[in-house]
This record gives C-alpha cells, structure tokens and sequence, in this order.
C-alpha cells in the first residue's frame, strides 16, 4: 500500500478538507492522518473521509495535537519523562488518537517513546558536524561515538522501563480498538528506543499481536551515515516485526524528508524486506514542491509496480 502523510501540507491549511483534497491531487488515495493536526481540521477530514476522497492508511500520534500545544510537536509529552503529568498525557493523548485512528479504519498508529536525557546538541548534532566536514574515519571521532553509545547505553533502563510500562496499558486498549501500535525508528540515538533497545522491545511484546515496528527509511539512514548502524543489516534483522514505514529520502548526510530518488538511498534492496501490501508512506517536508512529488511518483510507479 502506497500512502502519503498529511505532514506536507497540515501547516498551509486551516480546513482538514482542502488538505485532503491537495494530497489527492497529486495521485495519492491513502492518506496518513499525522501529528501535528488541530482539532478544528478534524470536521473537515470527516468530510473528505465521507465523500469517499481517501482511505486512511495509519495515524501518526498525536492526533490531534494537545490544544495546549501550539506549534507540531509529537514529543511534546513522553512517556519516559520525569514528570507523572506528562507521562500521563502521553497516554490520554495516545488513546484519543487510537479513538480517531478506529474512527477512520486505519490500521496501525505510529508512535514515538520518548527519550532519554541527553542534549543532542553535544551528541548527536557534534556528530553531525564532524561527518559533514569529513571526520568521520578519524580517531576522534570514533572515540567521540563510542563515548557516545556507552552513555547512552547505560542512562537508558529506567526509560525502556517507562516505555514498556506505557505501551502495555496502549497495546490494551489498541486491541480493544482494532488498530496496530507501529513503534517508530527515531533518527536520534538519544530518543528511545536504540536499535538494541527496539528488539528488546519487540521481543517483550512478541506474542502481542498489535505491537509491532515501524520502519523510517530517512531516520534510519541518518543514523547509518554516522557509523551507529548499517541500514540494510539493520532492517535485515528487524524485519519480522514491520508493520510498515516512512519512505524518504536523504541528502548526505542529515537532511532527511526529500523526495524519493533525490538522495543518496537506494531502495530495492531495502523493499525487499517489506511484505507485499506492507504500508509505504511518502513522509516529506513541507518544502517539497507539488511538481517535483509527481514526477518523483511517476517514478516510482515505474520501478515499483508491485508497492503502489
């Protein structure tokens, strides 16, 4: 099933409506509903949903948005924070997007678990930084990764234990609903979970059928550009979990959410991985013009006549 994430054009739309219908006019008839929405969008979307303009692949959480919340933040509550009122916002928050997601007969909700605290600034994005300016095979650098992992590998149980805790009350109430829990692949290795920490996961709930992984192709190459994985043994490894994922691609080496065919991913080898049907959702930035999705579309279509 090939998609397409309202996250293009949530921001340059006030009526949930007309933003289905831009989505539709670029060839797409799955949508995925994601975070970031405001409730007044919602009446609108019912709308479309009830003219028959789209079906609705998956939910992204939030959806809607916290109305306290003005800006698209889905981490804006976590479940590993420190704070109990926002672990337990996180929750009712996540069960009123399984409601919405039940409501529109999607099949999975994304989910983001939280993070550990860590500032990327000093981590992640001075990895970055030495990466773009061609460090990355230097001893510095590797001793700087390494240090890296190693604090992160030991400030993250009681965080898996909050997100465990968290997506076993979730996981209760998406059985009762029908919809699947897609835990995402995040692009910083301080968000949770590590790809250590993801399989640990995925083991826990291996004989709960509504829990599963969620596959983000930029995300995961980013990580793969700074030496913390390989992509397609990654994937290899996770596979039996997927319940889908975030097709993008990426700019060497962190600008993620470009159009398919724009960067430097190469996604044969990687789809191979992913059952037939298995939702594939065009998660792009807002940047990204109209023409350019088309054209990218047409593309795919082409090379990927058996993913559309």
């Amino acid at each position: 099933m090939l998609a397409f994430s309202s996250c293009w054009n949530n921001g340059r739309h006030s009526d949930g409506e007309t933003m289905i219908e831009e989505i539709v006019d670029l060839g797409f008839h799955h949508i995925e509903l994601s975070h970031g929405m405001t409730v007044a969008k919602i009446p609108g979307i019912r709308k479309a949903y009830e003219r028959g303009l789209f079906t609705c692949s998956g939910v992204h959480n939030y959806f809607p948005s916290p109305v306290e919340v003005m800006i698209d933040a889905p981490d804006a509550y976590e479940y590993t924070s420190h704070r109990a009122f926002d672990r337990q916002r996180a929750l009712e928050m996540t069960f009123k997007s399984l409601e919405l997601a039940a409501e529109f007969k999607a099949h999975y909700l994304v989910l983001h678990m939280g993070s550990v605290p860590m500032d990327p600034k000093k981590w992640t994005k001075r990895l970055t930084a030495q990466v773009t300016e061609g460090h990355q095979n230097e001893p510095d650098y590797v001793k700087a990764k390494i240090d890296f992992v190693k604090k992160r590998e030991k400030l993250g149980p009681l965080y898996f234990h909050r997100a465990i805790e968290a997506l076993t009350k979730i996981a209760e109430r998406a059985a009762e609903l029908g919809v699947k829990l897609a835990v995402e692949s995040r692009s910083r290795f301080e968000d949770m979970p590590t790809e250590r920490e993801m399989m640990k996961l995925q083991t826990h709930f291996a004989d709960n059928p509504w829990v599963g992984y969620w596959h983000d192709f930029g995300h995961v190459q980013l990580k793969h550009n700074l030496g913390l994985l390989d992509h397609t043994e990654w994937l290899e490894k996770v596979s039996p979990y997927l319940i889908g994922g975030h097709v993008h691609d990426v700019e060497w080496p962190a600008r993620d959410h470009r159009v398919p065919f724009t960067g430097e991913l190469d996604y044969q080898p990687l789809l191979d991985f992913f059952p037939e049907n298995c939702p594939l959702i065009w998660e792009l930035s807002p940047t990204r013009r109209s023409e350019e999705i088309r054209d990218c579309l047409k593309l795919w279509k082409e090379r990927f006549p058996n993913r559309c």
